[in-house]
């Protein structure tokens, strides 16, 4: 079968999603063509495919740039004729399959939100009508991935029809051994990293805020990242160490030298960071915010707190322990063994073609 995997701007997490499944897609029997089809800005990106099969449309999110990259993509789709298109993202769902919507014939399309945008901090009325969006535009789509039951119960109740959905948990394959690097760190702390974009969703300014008031002189916390979306609202107080944006191959060896991950997300469709974290044996810290608790069992695999409690967090952080840290880092691994590979979620995806094509 010929796929087409279609995309907005990929970094971070949907970049690494995008990658685990061209990775798996190349090398399997099944996917006769492979084909990745992106927004201009993510040129320059390395993806696991032929770089002949990746493909650019032209956009940004402007009122006036919606239309020309509709009609790009169907000229993409008109030129490689799929027969199936996994699209990602909503931006990049919505381009797709407004391209296919008056099409009498078209490929099976696989949609993943990867978290979707009535779960984001917006008003009711701008949930209500992305909701009516997504909605319509499930007409023109054959299969629905939710990345967690958090989305999928959200999907349901927003009223996205049941029948054509699925969960199919992240995966992302064994850690990356790369370059070692030049951070030294005191032993005698309890060594936290945080990992993501510096924007409002992964809730930095809430952790720095925290920093900013409390004394916790047992901690250090140390910052992987950058900021994409706007700017940091919060200034980083001094203590807390800003290591900056590091290759995705890299980044396996800054969470084996920390103690421990802290997310403070204040919405999640999923949390790809906790198991990157996990298949490296380090315990998570993480808010009981979206898919979060669906990932990090509290007092087995890392702690959960209450995002607005900021006693409850700073309890937490006054009793963590590195050798119980340790033996939660191992049961983490444990988990992610089970749950979280990407053999297995690539697996699932496949089975999912299958139907589709039968």
């Amino acid at each position: 079968m010929k796929v087409l995997h279609l995309g907005e701007y990929a970094r971070g997490g949907i970049a690494t999603y995008i990658n685990e499944v061209l990775a798996y897609q190349s090398n399997v029997e099944e996917t006769t063509h492979l084909y990745l089809l992106l927004d201009s800005r993510s040129q320059g990106r390395q993806f696991d495919l032929n770089p002949e099969n990746i493909f650019y449309y032209s956009f940004n999110r402007e009122a006036t740039k919606v239309l020309p990259a509709i009609i790009q993509i169907r000229k993409y789709l008109r030129q490689l004729r799929p027969d199936i298109v996994h699209v990602h993202s909503s931006f990049a769902g919505f381009l797709a399959r407004a391209a296919c919507f008056f099409n009498r014939k078209k490929p099976r399309i696989v949609y993943c939100a990867h978290g979707w945008s009535f779960n984001m901090e917006i008003s009711p009325l701008k949930k209500r009508l992305f909701a009516i969006i997504e909605r319509i535009l499930a007409r023109k789509t054959d299969l629905i991935i939710n990345v967690s039951r958090y989305e999928y119960e959200s999907a349901c109740a927003f009223k996205l029809p049941s029948e054509k959905m699925r969960i199919i948990y992240n995966g992302v394959r064994e850690a990356e051994f790369g370059a070692e690097p030049i951070l030294s760190l005191d032993n005698d702390c309890i060594n936290l990293l945080f990992v993501g974009r510096f924007d409002r969703q992964k809730g930095l300014d809430i952790l720095l805020r925290f920093f900013t008031k409390q004394q916790c002189d047992h901690i250090k916390l140390y910052l992987l990242g950058e900021t994409v979306l706007g700017k940091l609202s919060t200034s980083i107080p001094e203590g807390v160490v800003n290591l900056g944006w590091v290759n995705a191959q890299d980044v396996d060896a800054y969470y084996r030298l920390c103690d421990a991950v802290i997310i403070p997300s204040r919405w999640e469709g999923f949390g790809l960071v906790a198991i990157e974290a996990m298949r490296n044996k380090k315990a998570v810290i993480a808010s009981k915010r979206g898919a979060l608790p669906e990932i990090v069992c509290h007092g087995v695999n890392g702690y959960l707190f209450d995002l607005e409690e900021e006693q409850q967090l700073l309890d937490l952080l006054g009793q963590l322990n590195k050798a119980v840290l340790t033996d939660m880092g191992h049961k983490g691994y444990e988990i992610f063994k089970e749950k979280f590979t990407s053999i297995r979620f690539n697996e699932q995806i496949l089975e999912q073609y299958h139907h589709l094509m039968s």
